[in-house]
């Protein structure tokens, strides 16, 4: 045992590992929105493989999942389209849609000054 294992944590590559209520949230995102597809995240050094849902307005979420073939069974038994995010990246409407949020935030703060 070297002197800097002593200071490792035994977790999974990526931080925490997808859980059920990780799953049960993108499943009932999905059921909640109109035009959902998917966009498979790959992991990093922070985080494990995500899926991102983006619906028809732009709204989106964002969870864990168990891998890219998890996240591909998943949207196929959801079944909506599914996407490589690195691939293809991320939709126009998920930005537009944070735009608008960002603006309605701002208006929202100077009302309440």
């Amino acid at each position: 045992m070297g002197w800097t294992d002593r200071f490792r944590r035994a977790r999974p590559a990526g931080g925490r590992r997808a859980g059920r209520e990780d799953e049960a949230h993108l499943r009932e995102w999905a059921g909640a929105h109109r035009g959902v597809e998917a966009f498979v995240e790959p992991a990093t050094a922070v985080t494990g493989t995500t899926m991102l849902l983006v619906d028809a307005d732009g709204a989106w979420t964002r969870r864990r999942v168990d891998g890219p073939d998890a996240a591909r069974r998943l949207a196929r038994s959801l079944r909506m389209p599914v996407y490589d995010a690195q691939i293809v990246g991320y939709p126009q409407r998920m930005r537009d849609h944070d735009a608008r949020e960002r603006v309605l935030r701002e208006r929202e703060r100077r009302r309440n000054l």
